[in-house]
């Protein structure tokens, strides 16, 4: 909105403020806001580099449109009915909601049979279970790839042979935060976790109901990036 003059007719001026569009300036505050309120005008200024009459031009005008609120000292915090205190997705998506179907062999599958359904399937990793469905390990194409090079009777051993054991591997269950199943991802180095279900004793193998790849998650960055602005 480039003035007055284009104001729209039968509109108040506050209905007219809102279709005005966010500078960037004005969506970092927001989401400085947002990650640390309640904060001080002072404290956004310093994070922004910025002098604090330099924003008060800003804070205004999102407390204007509803987007901020204020308390004496106190500071400021999203304003209640602003679309920016919604909670971001990835805070609550849960691990159930974007989990797979397994891909699963037995321990006595063969190398060579686990390579082709690796293909087949289209997936960088297996877990190995029982016939119960009860976590013994899992496999991935690195493992494979150590496993096999240099090894000319590797394709006809068992997957038992080349798989990281439960309890040595990492898993999720459907209830965990899907942020918090990336963060063990990434601090794992693996591409894929096995969800599962834990059962009421230690010495029961946990059953396995899932796994959640870091495919899931890049699809999932693709679409927030597109929809959470």
């Amino acid at each position: 909105m480039d003035g007055l003059a284009d104001r729209v007719p039968g509109r108040t001026l506050l209905e007219e403020l809102r279709y005005i569009e966010l500078t960037p300036r004005q969506q970092q505050i927001l989401r400085l806001v947002r990650t640390h309120q309640p904060i001080t005008g002072d404290q956004l200024a310093e994070m922004l580099g910025v002098s604090r009459p330099t924003l008060r031009s800003d804070l205004s005008l999102l407390v204007m449109l509803g987007k901020l609120d204020a308390k004496p000292r106190v500071g400021y915090f999203l304003g209640e009915e602003s679309p920016d205190a919604e909670k971001p997705p990835w805070d609550t998506l849960r691990v159930a909601d974007v989990q797979s179907l397994p891909v699963i062999v037995r321990e006595t599958t063969t190398v060579h049979d686990a390579v082709i359904t690796m293909f087949l399937e289209d997936v960088g990793g297996l877990i190995v279970a029982d016939d119960d469905g009860g976590l013994q390990g899992v496999v991935s194409r690195k493992d494979m790839l150590k496993f096999t090079l240099g090894n000319a009777n590797a394709t006809t051993l068992p997957v038992g042979m080349v798989m990281t054991r439960y309890p040595n591997i990492e898993t999720v269950t459907p209830e965990d935060r899907v942020v918090d199943a990336a963060r063990r991802m990434i601090e794992y180095k693996v591409d894929s976790l096995p969800v599962v279900h834990k059962q009421d004793r230690e010495d029961v193998r946990p059953l396995v109901v899932g796994r959640i790849t870091k495919t899931t998650l890049a699809r999932l960055v693709a679409e927030w990036g597109t929809t959470w602005r």
